[in-house]
Order: structure tokens, then C-alpha cells, then sequence
């Protein structure tokens, strides 16, 4: 039961920052960083360096996106750059937020070019090595999540889940390979983790499609599963860039 402890513990760090910034295509940009007075053509630099990295960028402003992006804000990731300049050095903060304005990266750079423009551009550019090149995740209708906080109440002895599932009516489920139990966060998050492990097998969130879920599993990896016919399945990439069908059967 303590390992279970640990494990909702450790979780709430996996949800808050369970995406990458590779998971997305499109990133928003606004027409000016509001901590400079003078961005020094940041946003313009920030878009080439983002495109370069097979991005999308769009604007900041949501009446001039498409309708499909506006109607689906969770596949848009937001961009802003802060002024973190000290006496000596121009520095930023390259930061990307979710549509539930959770951070998903925050990237810090910093230059001893003193000049304002060459400098913060060269800090931006330290700051960039840290964002990959875009891999999206299958794209999935996904709204913000309602503002009210989820919370799991943990003891040092005792934690409360539902591991039961309406939908399958099991709490334990196998592949023949591996045994794992099903953890209810709440109603649109669960897990499924292995009996000796502190980190997820799968950490699952909910899209607006029944049943269909937003999969993070254990090596970092993002995909897609689903209810099937009592069972749960899990979309595995593969080192071909295909993905594999794999079932997972409620005990």
C-alpha cells in the first residue's frame, strides 16, 4: 500500500507535465512578448527556429485561426518568451503552455552578447535546444479541462481510489506478458501500473470521444487507447514508426 502511495504521489507530476512539446504540430505565437518593450524581433526569430524544427506556427490572436484549431484549442500549444535580463547579461525564459495553461516546458537561456538584439536572440537560441522536433501524437477532439481541481487523497497507509471500471468491470488486466491493475485518478484519468513499480505502465486521460483515451506510457512515449469489448488497448508505437495493436484482458 505505501508503494501505492508513492506512485499517486509521483503521478500528479506525470499529469501536470504528461505532454511534450513535440506533441503538438501547431504552436501559437503572439504578435509581441508582453515583458519587453522592444522584443527585438523575438517573435519573427521564434517562429524560423520553430518552422525549422517542422512546427506550425500560428497566431497569438484565436480569431484568426482556422476553425478546426479553434474548435480543438488542446492541439495548440502557447509560446511566450520572458525577459529575464540581469545588469550583465540579456537572458530569457522560453516557456509553452497547454490550453489549461499548465507549463509543458519551460526553458531558461542566457548570453554574455551585450548588444540587445543579436544577445536576446542568441539567448533565445540557447534556450531553444531543449525543445525537439515535432512528433505529434494521433490528433484527438480535446477540450480544456474544467477549471475545478481534481485531488487524490493519500495517507502515509491508505489511499482511496476506484479501481473498478464501468466500462470493463475489471480492475486487473494482462496481455499474457504483463499483470497490471487499473488505478481511477477520477472520472477522466486512470492508470495502469505494475504491482512492483513506483512509475506508470500508462498513465490514461480522457479525450471527448467515449472511451478513447490520451496514453503517456512508462518510457515517455505518447499514444492512443480505447475500451474494446471489455478490454483496454493500448496503440504501442514501434521502432518503424508503425503502431501495434495490443490487448490488455479485465481479470
Amino acid at each position: 500500500m505505501k508503494k501505492l502511495s508513492v506512485l499517486i504521489l509521483s503521478v500528479c507530476s506525470v499529469i501536470a507535465f504528461g505532454q511534450k512539446v513535440s506533441d503538438f504540430k501547431y504552436v501559437s505565437i503572439p504578435e509581441k512578448f508582453q515583458t519587453f518593450k522592444n522584443s527585438f524581433g523575438l517573435e519573427n526569430y521564434l517562429a524560423q527556429a520553430l518552422k525549422g524544427k517542422q512546427y506550425t506556427t500560428i497566431s497569438g490572436d484565436k480569431s484568426k485561426w482556422p476553425t478546426e484549431l479553434i474548435t480543438n484549442s488542446c492541439s495548440v500549444v502557447n509560446a511566450d518568451v520572458i525577459n529575464d535580463k540581469t545588469l550583465l547579461r540579456n537572458r530569457v525564459i522560453l516557456q509553452f503552455k497547454d490550453c489549461n495553461d499548465k507549463v509543458v516546458l519551460e526553458s531558461k537561456g542566457t548570453t554574455d552578447i551585450k548588444e540587445f538584439e543579436e544577445g536576446y536572440q542568441d539567448a533565445l537560441k540557447q534556450a531553444l535546444v531543449k525543445v525537439s522536433v515535432s512528433n505529434p501524437v494521433e490528433t484527438l477532439s480535446i477540450q480544456p479541462a474544467n477549471t475545478a481541481t481534481s485531488k487524490v487523497t493519500v495517507t502515509s497507509e491508505v489511499v482511496t481510489v476506484n479501481d473498478a471500471s464501468p466500462e470493463t468491470g475489471a480492475s486487473k488486466f494482462s496481455n499474457g506478458k504483463v499483470d497490471l491493475q487499473k488505478v481511477q485518478l477520477d472520472a477522466n484519468q486512470f492508470l495502469l501500473v505494475k504491482s512492483n513499480s513506483s512509475v506508470p505502465f500508462a498513465t490514461f486521460k480522457a479525450t471527448t470521444k467515449k472511451d478513447v483515451f490520451r496514453v503517456k506510457l512508462e518510457n515517455g512515449n505518447s499514444t492512443i487507447g480505447y475500451f474494446e469489448n471489455g478490454n483496454i488497448v493500448i496503440e504501442m508505437p514501434q521502432s518503424n514508426g508503425e503502431y501495434a495493436k495490443e490487448v490488455f484482458s479485465g481479470k
